[in-house]
């Protein structure tokens, strides 16, 4: 049974919350407040933490840097205010996996919560897989990414990337040279479907990986745009 911890400053929330994710076969802890959270995630482990994005004493953006800064990648879903774009990328770039603006139907998140649960499940079976088959290096640039154990390194330094940040370079790798629309990208790398202003989701962490690989995030050479369509990762090959 996966464990789901739940954090939100108001009661009632959390007591819905806690009531159809246990009816969906998922334990539950809740935590009121971001202090609390945080002696919550020392005492033990959860499969996906739910965060609200303004919460007391530690906010879930601070929540979400203090784990990621940790290393810890465990799947974190952001609640956000309704039609808050800057809660949004705030939550996306401090590492989220994903987010659900406020007010929300709790069948939608019950099923990014199972996304997020497959998500994880299918990164660890590809990399048991990886570790079986793969014990090569791919040389991008001034990138090196190692498949086998998928660390990603820009000048012999290592790259802190979230999950969905990974998942998203592994994917285009593999589809080097490739034009992606949006719908594929999310569809490959995560496992989703996404229409309308879901797709900006995409372009967040495109624009979020672009910061960490590019050494001109403006003026991309390896993650680019295709304009009308979506993007293509460049790899040129080496003699």
């Amino acid at each position: 049974m996966a464990k789901i911890l739940v954090v939100d400053d108001e009661p009632a929330i959390l007591t819905l919350l806690k009531y159809n994710l246990e009816q969906n076969q998922f334990e539950v802890v809740t935590a009121i407040d971001g202090e609390s959270a945080l002696d919550q995630m020392r005492q033990q482990n959860f499969d996906v933490m739910i965060l609200d994005i303004m919460l007391p004493k530690i906010s879930g953006i601070g929540l979400t840097q203090h784990l990621r800064a940790q290393n810890d990648l465990t799947p974190i879903l952001m609640l956000t205010a309704l039609d808050s774009e800057n809660d949004t990328i705030q939550g996306l770039e401090a590492g989220a996996d994903d987010y659900l603006p406020k007010p929300f139907k709790t069948r939608e998140l019950i099923a990014r919560v199972r996304a997020l649960l497959r998500r994880t499940k299918d990164a660890e079976v590809s990399k048991q897989h990886a570790e079986m088959t793969v014990t090569q290096w791919l040389t991008v640039g001034n990138l090196k990414i190692d498949v086998k154990q998928q660390l990603v390194y820009k000048k012999n330094q290592l790259l802190r990337l979230t999950p969905k940040e990974l998942a998203l370079l592994i994917y285009m790798v593999e589809h080097a040279n490739l034009v992606l629309s949006r719908t594929e990208i999310a569809r490959g790398a995560w496992g989703i479907q996404v229409d309308g202003l879901d797709t900006r989701m995409i372009d967040m962490h495109v624009a979020n990986l672009r910061d960490k690989l590019e050494e001109q995030p403006k003026t991309p050479k390896i993650l680019k745009t295709v304009r009308g369509v979506g993007y293509r990762f460049e790899m040129k090959n080496e003699k």
